[in-house]
C-alpha cells in the first residue's frame, strides 16, 4: 500500500496532500463553531445533530445560545478564535443570516479571520453572494444517493464546484464514510479529482443519540475498538486515503480526533481565557471548582458575603453563580473547610464552556451527602 506523502495524525486520522486552512485551525482549537440553524430539508438518516438542535431554528456559538451579535463575538474572544466554521442544519437555508454573521466577524476580527461553511445545498447564487461578503471556503455535503450519478452527469453539485474558483473562494467536499458504499464513494472521488476540487474531507460515520435507530435499522454496528464509530467506516477511509492515488488532497477525520484533539484544544484555550484564577485546570481542558449550594429561599448576595467572611476569602477568591444558586471557590480551600459548613459543599469538574456542562461531582460534607441521598444518586 502506498504511504508516500501520507501524513498520520493522532487518533487514527490521516491525510494525503495539504489540509484545508480550516482543518488546521480546528485541530489547534482555534475555530469557533457557529451553528446557525438546525433546520435542514435533506434529513440524512445519519445526521448526528442533537435532539435539542435537530430541525430547530436555533443559533449557537460553540455551546453558547446566541440571542444577540454580542454572544457570537464574546464566544469568539473566549477561545481566541482565529476563524469560524458555519454549520447546521443547513446554513444556506438561512443565507441572509449567514451573510450577516460573515460580515460581522470580518468587520470585528479582520480579513484574516478564516470563515468556512458546510452545506448540502448546491446553490450558486447564495454561495456567490457569501463569497462576496467574505466567506473563505465552503464544503459541499453531497448526499450518498448521488455519489454514483455525480461521476457521470454531475448536475447542480458539479456545476457549483466548477464555478466556485471564479468567485475567489476555496471549495471542497465533506462527507461521511458509509462502509457499504465504498464503490460509489470511489467513483465520486475520481469525479471530484477530475473536477479539481481543493480538498475532500472524509468523516468517520458515528453513532449519536439522534441517529442510532436509523443506523442500526440499516445494519450498521458500533466498532468495539473505536468508540462510537461505525464498524467498517475507518477501514474504508484508510484504504482510500492510502491507496486510491488521487491528486486532490484527501483528509480522513476520525470521531475520536474530533473529541480528543479538536474539542480538547478548544477547551484548553477557553479555560486559559475564562476560568477563574482560583479554579484548578486539568490536562483535558476541564476545570475543577469547589461549590457551596444555597437553598431556594436564601438571599444569595448576603449569604455569599457571609461565607466569604467565614472562610476568610477575598473578593477575587470566589464568585457567586446566581443561575445555579451557589458560591464557587478553589477546591483545595473548600476541601479543608467543608466539614464545618452547614450547607451542601461539593467538588465539581465542569467544561469551561458557556453551559458549564458538569462532568463529575463529589460531596465534601454531611450536608452534601444527605442532599445526594435525597436525590437518589451518587457522584
Amino acid at each position: 500500500m502506498d504511504t508516500e506523502g501520507l501524513t498520520h495524525l493522532p487518533m487514527a486520522s490521516s491525510h494525503r496532500g495539504a489540509l484545508s486552512p480550516a482543518c488546521v485551525q480546528c485541530a489547534d482549537g482555534k475555530k469557533m463553531v457557529l451553528f446557525v440553524t438546525g433546520v435542514c430539508r435533506f434529513r440524512c438518516f445519519y445526521c448526528p445533530v442533537s435532539p435539542a438542535r435537530n430541525q430547530k431554528d436555533v443559533t449557537y456559538a460553540n455551546e453558547r445560545r446566541v440571542l444577540a451579535d454580542a454572544d457570537v463575538l464574546e464566544e469568539a474572544r473566549a477561545i481566541g478564535a482565529a476563524g469560524t466554521g458555519i454549520t447546521g442544519g443547513d446554513p444556506l437555508g438561512v443565507a441572509d443570516r449567514v451573510e450577516h454573521y460573515v460580515r460581522l466577524l470580518k468587520r470585528e476580527f479582520g480579513a484574516g479571520h478564516h470563515i468556512h461553511l458546510y452545506t448540502h445545498e448546491p446553490n450558486s447564487e447564495k454561495l456567490r453572494r457569501l463569497a462576496a461578503a467574505g466567506l473563505d471556503e465552503f464544503r459541499l455535503h453531497i448526499p450518498y444517493y448521488l455519489w454514483g450519478p455525480l461521476a457521470h452527469d454531475g448536475g447542480a453539485y458539479r456545476a457549483v464546484l466548477e464555478e466556485a474558483p471564479s468567485w475567489g473562494i476555496r471549495r471542497g467536499v465533506e462527507i461521511p464514510v458509509l462502509p457499504d458504499k465504498e464503490k460509489e464513494l470511489v467513483r465520486l472521488l475520481r469525479a471530484l479529482d477530475r473536477i479539481g476540487v481543493d480538498f475532500v474531507n472524509l468523516n468517520e460515520l458515528e453513532f449519536s443519540e439522534t441517529n442510532e435507530g436509523p443506523l442500526r435499522s440499516r445494519g450498521y454496528r458500533v466498532d468495539p475498538a473505536n468508540g462510537w464509530g461505525v464498524q467498517g467506516s475507518r477501514a474504508v477511509a484508510e484504504r482510500i486515503v492510502r491507496g486510491l492515488g488521487l491528486s486532490v488532497p484527501v483528509h480522513y477525520c476520525s470521531s475520536r480526533f474530533k473529541d480528543s484533539v479538536q474539542l480538547r484544544q478548544r477547551l484548553l484555550r477557553r479555560a486559559e481565557r475564562t476560568a477563574p484564577s482560583f479554579a484548578d485546570r486539568t490536562d483535558d481542558g476541564t476545570i475543577v471548582l469547589g461549590v457551596i449550594e444555597a437553598d431556594a429561599e436564601r438571599d444569595l448576595a448576603r449569604w455569599a458575603s457571609r461565607i466569604a467572611t467565614r472562610l476568610g476569602v477575598g473578593p477575587d477568591d470566589y464568585r457567586l453563580d446566581l443561575e445555579r444558586r451557589r458560591v464557587e471557590l478553589g477546591p483545595r480551600r473548600l476541601r479543608a473547610s467543608a466539614p464545618r459548613l452547614p450547607w451542601p459543599a461539593f467538588e465539581v469538574e465542569v467544561y469551561p464552556t458557556a453551559d458549564a456542562l458538569e462532568v463529575e461531582r463529589a460531596p465534601l460534607n454531611p450536608a452534601a451527602r444527605a442532599k445526594v441521598g435525597v436525590a437518589g444518586g451518587g457522584t
